[in-house]
């Protein structure tokens, strides 16, 4: 530690990875969850082309939320597990990057499933 005052001790390293562990399953046990509500609230909806839109909406909306906490929470065990301050840098600013891309098409697909869903609403 003395060649790199910037090196993150390895007992700080083992607490954090434990921690972004219970933190992710809490997460995973909160979605589950959040799915089972949605799914009875979505039960004791009528049937019809709006309704069904919605929830194709909603679905595809929870997927992207799980996707993308999962992706913040590997960064987390990244940056954990990272050695110093420069390798924590490197890692959020890849993640950043690929992020913004993700959420630019996540919009993109979630704006296209909206406009269809008003679509078929309006038809039915």
């Amino acid at each position: 530690m003395a060649d790199n005052p910037f090196e993150i001790p390895q007992q700080s390293r083992d607490v954090t990875e434990q921690n972004v562990r219970q933190a992710r399953m809490a997460y995973g046990q909160f979605m589950d969850a959040m799915t089972q509500a949605m799914g009875m609230w979505f039960g004791a909806m009528p049937a019809n082309a709006m309704t069904s839109g919605f929830k194709a909406v909603q679905d595809l909306a929870t997927q992207y939320a799980k996707a993308n906490a999962e992706a913040a929470f590997t960064l987390a065990n990244n940056i954990a597990k990272a050695r110093d301050m420069q390798e924590i840098i490197s890692l959020q600013s890849s993640f950043g990057q690929s992020q913004m891309q993700a959420y630019a098409t996540q919009a993109q697909e979630i704006g296209k499933m909206m406009a269809a869903a008003a679509q078929n609403a309006g038809r039915g």
